[in-house]
């Protein structure tokens, strides 16, 4: 559920002069590399896809056995111009392919008091919401800690994107472009539109993963931004 806009690019072929139109999804650009992950291994046991009643689909990813993080732009609905009802969302944990290790309920959200929908940009650093559901969902020694991130520290992001919502796929092979003003960190992982509210994971001193952010916006090309954890 990326914000950006998509890129339209020709593909000529055989040299031919028909043109075909290909969609290239912000976020991803030309020299896309991503796989599917193992949502069943560490440290994606986390991961869960966030989907309502109305078909939108996100990523989150869980920060404690009952409580999950998510983008807040996914719980918005620019045709009410409200946040959808908790009732109306659910996890899928470990989804794939239909298949999940369980589904949980949404009980309340809270949205970061510093996101506004009406002005995603400028709030973006803030685009947070987390979510408390009705059961656990995760182990405590399957949750991953905060980290910190470094720029040129190696990266990971995996979620559920647009163009491929059943499976956990995603960059494992990225890194960490900097820090912006408001507090935003600039990755240069392939992710898009679905990826939104999935965790980047940043590789630590100590040789170990920790999650500094939440994906939540994607850029022209391949990778894009995330909001840091709340402290």
């Amino acid at each position: 559920m990326k914000r950006a806009g998509a890129l339209l690019m020709l593909c000529l072929f055989g040299g031919g002069a028909m043109a075909v139109p290909t969609i290239v999804l912000p976020g991803l650009g030309t020299d896309s590399h991503r796989s599917v992950v193992d949502v069943n291994t560490a440290p994606w046991r986390i991961l869960g896809r966030v989907q309502t009643s109305l078909g939108g689909r996100c990523t989150g990813f869980a920060m404690a056995p009952t409580v999950m993080l998510t983008a807040a732009h996914c719980l918005w609905l620019p045709a009410t111009r409200h946040y959808i009802q908790p009732a109306d969302v659910h996890v899928l944990m470990g989804y794939a392919m239909g298949q999940y290790r369980l589904h949980a309920q949404v009980t309340r959200f809270v949205i970061a008091p510093g996101y506004d929908p009406a002005n995603e940009g400028g709030t973006a650093s803030d685009d947070r919401a987390t979510l408390v559901l009705d059961r656990p969902v995760a182990l405590s020694g399957d949750l991953v800690p905060y980290g910190s991130a470094q720029m040129g520290a190696a990266a990971m992001l995996v979620g559920y994107p647009q163009d491929r919502p059943e499976v956990p796929y995603g960059d494992i092979s990225c890194q960490i472009n900097g820090l912006a003003l408001n507090g935003l960190i600039h990755h240069d992982c392939s992710a898009t539109r679905g990826d939104s509210g999935g965790p980047l994971f940043v590789r630590q001193p100590d040789g170990k993963w920790g999650i500094v952010g939440i994906d939540v916006l994607a850029t022209e090309g391949r990778g894009g931004f995330a909001a840091p954890l709340p402290h």
